[in-house]
């Protein structure tokens, strides 16, 4: 297994950055997430995974981001960009089969949780600071979506890992150590459930519902406090820091 692709979010929910090599601390891929937009009348931290209101975050690139004013017209609600959560900041995420079922721009059910888990405090992760796919479960969902391939820019993956087995490999390594590089060594958490993001148009690549229904039909996973989950990827946390590049070989280590 190799590293194929390295990718970094600087404001969370906008377009990434393929980057060549990075280092990965505790805190995730240095520059990714390090700021967010904020929600000026709720307070929260705005995300595409509540279409309705930020899916137009999803046409802004990170590394160019327009000032406060010229978003807030943009978006069509006031908000500002910050480098620090707020105390408890919070973010809301759709129902993603109501999404389905009722459009990008309906009023649909969802769900409020805490930035951060068990990332560390002061980060805009959603849940853990490393987020990868491997290029089997991108070939799965695109030989059996009706397009016959699907983007892995929609899954936001920070690291796209390439793998010769077939279907969603990486459900197996729920517990175990990876080691990419010389130094970086990950603890793969559990499976990242699928929200409404990857439906959605990513800059120039238009909508794709199937992104999330395949993922729904063919596989769904149990996930602790969540139930039955339509998952692709997996979370990871960082045990040690270490510095990676495009072509960094992978190693799973053994179970035990």
């Amino acid at each position: 297994m190799i590293v194929k692709t390295i990718r970094r979010y600087p404001v969370k929910s906008l377009l990434g950055e393929d980057v060549p090599g990075v280092r990965v601390t505790e805190r995730g891929l240095d520059g990714d997430r390090v700021r967010a937009v904020l929600d000026v009348a709720t307070g929260k931290i705005a995300s595409a995974k509540n279409p309705r209101l930020w899916r137009g975050l999803l046409a802004l690139h990170g590394s160019a981001v327009p000032g406060d004013e010229e978003l807030s017209e943009l978006l069509g609600r006031e908000v500002r960009v910050v480098d620090v959560p707020p105390a408890g900041a919070e973010l809301e995420r759709s129902v993603p089969e109501e999404v389905l079922g009722k459009g990008v721009e309906a009023d649909v059910a969802f769900t409020v949780s805490q930035v951060g888990g068990i990332a560390p405090p002061g980060t805009f992760f959603d849940f853990a600071p490393v987020h990868l796919m491997t290029t089997s479960t991108l070939a799965a969902i695109g030989e059996l979506s009706p397009r016959g391939t699907v983007e892995a820019v929609r899954y936001r993956p920070n690291l796209v890992i390439g793998t010769d087995e077939p279907g969603f490999v990486e459900n197996g390594w729920v517990g175990r150590e990876l080691e990419i590089g010389d130094e970086l060594v990950l603890q793969i958490v559990i499976p990242t459930p699928r929200c409404a993001v990857p439906t959605l148009a990513h800059g120039e690549s238009p909508r794709d519902p199937d992104a999330l229904r395949t993922v729904a039909r063919h596989n769904r996973v149990d996930i602790p406090g969540l139930g039955s989950e339509p998952c692709a990827g997996v979370y990871a946390r960082v045990l040690r820091p270490g510095a990676i590049v495009t072509g960094d070989p992978v190693r799973l280590r053994p179970a035990g």
